[in-house]
């Protein structure tokens, strides 16, 4: 099933693909919420604002690939798994 939370019953492989994208999960919120306290301390002198912004920006995106990474690691899952139970879990 897709976005199911319980990995502990799946194959050798589905359990390894899982637990690699929650390394890159948890690398990408660690990076978003640095860049977006190293902007926020920016943010407090005019001169390093611009920096700050970009800090800002660039978390954002990280933010953002979090989503993408998400449904791409679902989809990797529902593709290990067997196609028959795919089909029913789209019809129902």
């Amino acid at each position: 099933m897709l976005f199911q939370t319980d990995h502990r019953q799946g194959s050798h492989d589905q359990r390894r693909l899982y637990a690699l994208f929650e390394i890159f999960y948890t690398v990408i919120d660690f990076a978003a919420a640095t860049l977006f306290i190293i902007g926020s301390f920016m943010f407090l002198s005019d001169d390093w604002m611009t920096p700050g912004t970009w800090c800002f920006i660039v978390g954002s995106f990280f933010f953002a690939a979090k989503p993408a990474l998400r449904l791409v690691r679902e989809l990797k899952l529902a593709a290990l798994g067997d196609a028959e139970d795919l089909a029913k879990r789209f019809r129902s």
